[in-house]
């Protein structure tokens, strides 16, 4: 084993501590702001962001909303209309996606929903959640 020098330690703890604030100060999307967007559902509110041509073959175009749920605020849907990605940006949300399917989804979880699934989708948490959407367009 080699003997560490003074240079060699300093050396180390630089590129420790650099590479600590590398891993620390990671990038994160800023959650919509109270009163943006319009109201879906009672204390549900969408707030979309953009819609853009698809490169993906099976779908013409790609969007991305924010649906924010105050607390116990709740909403309904019978079927998507189209796939799409969801991710829990803030919050927790319960998932039901039909009989045997339910799940709660926390802060960074990400899930995804294809074309005529239901999903019924509650605020459990005490604050403000959020889920962010990216919608898979076929028309």
């Amino acid at each position: 084993m080699k003997k560490v020098d003074r240079r060699s330690a300093l050396t180390i703890g630089l590129a420790a501590a650099a590479s600590a604030v590398f891993v620390t100060e990671h990038a994160t999307a800023q959650p919509s702001t109270a009163g943006a967007g319009k109201e879906i559902a009672p204390g549900v509110r969408q707030v979309d962001f953009g819609k853009r041509a698809s490169m993906i073959p099976a779908y013409k175009n790609v969007s991305m909303r924010d649906v924010v749920y105050q607390p116990k605020a709740k909403t309904s849907n019978p079927g998507m209309k189209n796939d799409m990605v969801c991710h829990c940006a803030q919050g927790e949300l319960r998932i039901k996606q039909g009989p045997g399917m339910e799940f709660v989804a926390k802060k960074g979880d990400v899930w995804s929903c294809n074309k005529g699934l239901p999903e019924d989708t509650e605020n459990i948490g005490r604050g403000v959640s959020i889920m962010r959407v990216i919608d898979f367009d076929l028309a």
